[in-house]
This record gives structure tokens, C-alpha cells and sequence, in this order.
């Protein structure tokens, strides 16, 4: 499956070292070995395997080597700066691309002394638009399979279910180790399963650590860890003030939407919610635009499901319907109020039309016309 990025991130190669970020399982390798062919000397090494580490932790490549794909290099300790000594010390010809999930991008975000030697390029899973075919069959599937390449190829629904249930257990079980030492896999499990029931809900940690039995911080820092393992993601409501918003109530998200427990408008809204997140991660990566996704929220409790906001300012709201063709009247209030853009996405809608200013767009079409 070609992934619309591997020419932005050939192009990148010949200017800054790569770090391919995202998921477990999400098609990094895939994609980097992909780019691999575009070179005529390659080598892959993963830090997974003994053979690998010997040659890593040496810097034992051929000095021919034109492309050097390094995985799983963030088990390594000192990782940071043995990359900062291999990338400052290597041969003109040798390009270099580093696939990790979690801990490259929180080394994105630290800023630390990497700074200025790489680009960063977040893969997610599938989106429409990166999706060949006939559109409105791929929706479907991407509503019930979620856009994570293996349950998406899978052949029945019972494979991409096994898959599922081995990932994430993995997930916990491993992955979270590398964080923190968790000894009560059962409360981050309860955690996670709760939270496949809240989907598109402001979450109240306080709520949610009285059904599991424990503090609200505990149940505060398995979310983050959720999130760190690229599980979930949080979108928190826009405001010009930072800070209020950082203490508003967050609303979760899956990567995958097959995790979703909900009827088809709320996977749908999930759905709607990845494809947002890829379009604006583009936008940043691609454009050099600070891009986030928030959500509006009134202390009247209007509510819009979806602020896209670009260099601090919402350029386009969007509120997901499966079949309701009646216009939203929080996106009318805030189109006339503050003049955003307003968009209502509807999964079932038969024709297109605006309507007090408020765009009615059929979902298959809206979401084909997202960036990535």
C-alpha cells in the first residue's frame, strides 16, 4: 500500500536525518523499507536483534551505505547522543532514517540537543484519502476495521479482532514497562476498556477513578500513558488562553476505530477525529504551521465537536452527524458570533447544500479533501 508521505520524507533525507513517529504496527518499517528502494545501498538494523545491536552500538555500516534505517534505536541508553555523534560525523552520502514509536516523539517535543538535525514525520494509520478504490466501501471498512494496515487487509472480521486483542495486550504488557513500573495491569486495562464506552465525552478523571477504585492522578497518568503508546489521543477545548483550556475537561479518541465501543455515529466521529489529526500533523510537519485539534466549549455548554486551529486561531469548525441534516445551532451561533468557517460532516446525506452559512458535506467527500 503506498503511503502519500514517502516522497515528502525522500525529499527530506537530503537535507536532515528522518524520524518516522507513530504507532506500534502502523507500517513504519513497511514505509521506510519502501523508500530503501530507492537506493541502490541500504541497510536496516534493528535494535531488537543481537546481530543488529553488535553493528549498531560499533557504527560497524559499510561506509558505501547510502541509506541507514535504525529501529527500535530508543532502547539503546545514551540513544540521543550516540545519534547526535553518528549524524555529526558522517560521510556526505550516507542518509539516515530513525523508526521508533513513543519515545521519538517525546524526544520531538523535549527539545533537546537534536534540535535543528532532524525532520520529523508522524505516520498514522490509513486515511481516505490515502485509500485506493471505490471510497464509500473503504469508509465502511474503515468505520468497523479502523485504519491500522493489518485488521484493515485482514481477510474476515474475526482476524482484525485477534489482531486487536494481541496488540493491545502487548501494548500494556510490554511498551508501558518502558515507562513506569506498573505492577496493576488489570487497573490500566479496566482503564482503557471504560474509556472505549467514552468516546467523544469530556472525561472527568474524578468519575472515572470512582468506578475503578483508585486516586484521579493514578487514573491521570494511565491515560498519558495511554497516550504516549499512540493508544489514544486527547483533544481539549480551544481557548485564547492556554491555560484554561490545559484545566478543561480533555476528550478521547482512539487511533484505532475499531477499539470503539459505540454505535456507528460515534465511530464515525472517531473516524472523523483521526482523519483531522492526520490533515493537521501534515499541516505542521509539512507546512511549518503550529496545527492542534481542539474541540469548542461554552461555559452555556455549546458544544462543537471539532476545532481545527492553526497558528492559534480556529480556521474551520466541524460537527459530525451519521444522518441528522438538520443544521447544528452551536455551529450557526459560533459562525455568526465570531465568523469561523463552519462545516457539518454527515455520513448519510444525499445532497450537499449550505445553510446559514453552515456547509452540509457528505462524509466520503469531506474526508477525501483532508491533506494526507
Amino acid at each position: 500500500m503506498f503511503r502519500t508521505q514517502q516522497q515528502f520524507i525522500t525529499q527530506d533525507l537530503a537535507k536532515k536525518m528522518v524520524f518516522l513517529t507513530g504507532p506500534r504496527q502502523v507500517g513504519k518499517t513497511y514505509l521506510a523499507q519502501e523508500i530503501a528502494k530507492g537506493f541502490q545501498k541500504s541497510v536496516y538494523l534493528n535494535y531488537d536483534y543481537f546481530e543488529d545491536r553488535d553493528i549498531i552500538k560499533n557504527a560497524g555500516w559499510l561506509l558505501d551505505t547510502e541509506l541507514l534505517i535504525l529501529d527500535e534505536l530508543h532502547k539503546m541508553e545514551g540513544w540521543k547522543n550516540y545519534l547526535k555523534g553518528v549524524y555529526d560525523t558522517k560521510p556526505g552520502n550516507l542518509k539516515i532514517t530513525v523508526t521508533g514509536s513513543a519515545r521519538l516523539d517525546m524526544l520531538r517535543r523535549s527539545g533537546d540537543s537534536m534540535a535543528g538535525r532532524f525532520f520529523n514525520h508522524r505516520l498514522n494509520p490509513f486515511s481516505l484519502v490515502e485509500l485506493p478504490g471505490n471510497a464509500e466501501k473503504n469508509l465502511e471498512r474503515l468505520i468497523t476495521r479502523g485504519g491500522f494496515p493489518e485488521p484493515y487487509l485482514a481477510e474476515t472480521e474475526d482476524e482484525a479482532n485477534r489482531w486487536r486483542m494481541q496488540y493491545v495486550d502487548g501494548l500494556i504488557r510490554n511498551d508501558i514497562l518502558d515507562f513506569e513500573k506498573i505492577h496493576d495491569f488489570k487497573a490500566i486495562q479496566l482503564t482503557l476498556e471504560m474509556l472505549r464506552h467514552r468516546v467523544g465525552s469530556s472525561l472527568s478523571f474524578t468519575s472515572l477513578a470512582r468506578d475503578i477504585h483508585c486516586s484521579p492522578n493514578t487514573i491521570k497518568r494511565y491515560v498519558e500513558i495511554l497516550e504516549a503508546l499512540f493508544i489514544i489521543f486527547r483533544i481539549t477545548p480551544y481557548h485564547r488562553n492556554i491555560a484554561r483550556s490545559l484545566l478543561k475537561e480533555p476528550k478521547i479518541y482512539f487511533y484505532d476505530t475499531g477499539m470503539v465501543k459505540g454505535d456507528e455515529g460515534v465511530r464515525f466521529e472517531n473516524l472523523v477525529a483521526c482523519c483531522l489529526l492526520k490533515h493537521l500533523n501534515a499541516i505542521e510537519d509539512y507546512e511549518g504551521k503550529r496545527a492542534e485539534l481542539k474541540y469548542l466549549r461554552t461555559k452555556e455548554k455549546k458544544e462543537v465537536d471539532f476545532a481545527l486551529v492553526v497558528e492559534d486561531r480556529p480556521i474551520s469548525l466541524v460537527e459530525t452527524k451519521l444522518s441528522d441534516v438538520t443544521v447544528s445551532p452551536t455551529l450557526k451561533y459560533f459562525n455568526r458570533k465570531y465568523g469561523f468557517s463552519a462545516i457539518q460532516v454527515i455520513k448519510n446525506l444525499r445532497q450537499e447544500r449550505i445553510s446559514d452559512l453552515v456547509e452540509l458535506r457528505k462524509g466520503v467527500n469531506f474526508l477525501k479533501t483532508l491533506k494526507l
